[in-house]
C-alpha cells in the first residue's frame, strides 16, 4: 500500500511537540513527510520551543530541541503533495509574512486536500484567508484572528479536535491523540490490529 505524501511547513521556534510528534507518528504509519522551512534546505536545522501550561495566565516558553529538516523549501511544488500539516508555536507568526507560504496553504484548500493545523497554526490559515465559514479550533489567544478571518472559532477542550471537511484543527499539543486520529481519517488511513501478531498500521 502506498502512503500519502505530506508537506509540513515549519520554522524557527515551532512548538517542539507539535513538530516532533506528528512528524514521527505519520512516518510510523507509512506516510512520507517532508518538513520544510523558507530559506532553508534539507539537512539544515531549525530551533524549537516548548510551550507548557503551568498555571499562569498564558503558556510558558522554554528552548526545545534542534530539528533537522528533510526537504528543501525552494524545491516544494504543492501539487506533488496529498496533504498539509501546520504545527504551532512561534513560527506561524513570521511564516505568514512569506508570500510563497501563503500560496502553498491556499493551494491545499483550493484543491480540497487534507489540512491539519494546531495551536498557532491558525495564524497561517487566517493570513491565507481560507477560514471563511469554516469551523476552526486554535490556541484561545488566536480566536480573534480566526473570527476576523471569517472562521467559526471552536472553543473546545485542550485535548479535543474538530474536523470541518478537509480541515482538522486543535487547540494545542495535548490534543495530539484526537487531532492525529481525525487527520488520519480524513486522509483515508486505516489502522488495523491483529491479536496474535500485534498492531499493524497500513497507510492507504
Amino acid at each position: 500500500m502506498t502512503g500519502k505524501k505530506i508537506l509540513m511547513i515549519c520554522g524557527d521556534f515551532v512548538e517542539d511537540y507539535e513538530l516532533m510528534v506528528p512528524f514521527q507518528a505519520l512516518l510510523a504509519v507509512g506516510h512520507k513527510v517532508d518538513a520544510v522551512c523558507p530559506d532553508k534546505k534539507s539537512g539544515d536545522q531549525i530551533a524549537t520551543s516548548i510551550h507548557d501550561f503551568e498555571g499562569d495566565q498564558t503558556y510558558s516558553e522554554k528552548r526545545g530541541h534542534n530539528f533537522t529538516l528533510n526537504a528543501s523549501f525552494e524545491a516544494v511544488n504543492a501539487t506533488d503533495y496529498d496533504a498539509l500539516i501546520i504545527p504551532g508555536g512561534r513560527a506561524p507568526e513570521y511564516l505568514r509574512l512569506n508570500r510563497q507560504v501563503i500560496e502553498i496553504v491556499q493551494h491545499f484548500f483550493e484543491a480540497e486536500k487534507p489540512v491539519a493545523a494546531i495551536c498557532h497554526g491558525a495564524q497561517l490559515l487566517a493570513a491565507a484567508r481560507v477560514l471563511e465559514g469554516r469551523k476552526c479550533s486554535a490556541y484561545p489567544a488566536c480566536a480573534p484572528e480566526v473570527e476576523l478571518a471569517g472562521g467559526d472559532y471552536q472553543d473546545i477542550p485542550v485535548d479535543g479536535a474538530v474536523t470541518d471537511g478537509n480541515l482538522v484543527t486543535a487547540p494545542a499539543w495535548p490534543a495530539h491523540p484526537a487531532w492525529l486520529a481525525q487527520f488520519l481519517e480524513v486522509m483515508g488511513t486505516r489502522i488495523s490490529h491483529s491479536g496474535e501478531s500485534g498492531a499493524r498500521a497500513a497507510a492507504e
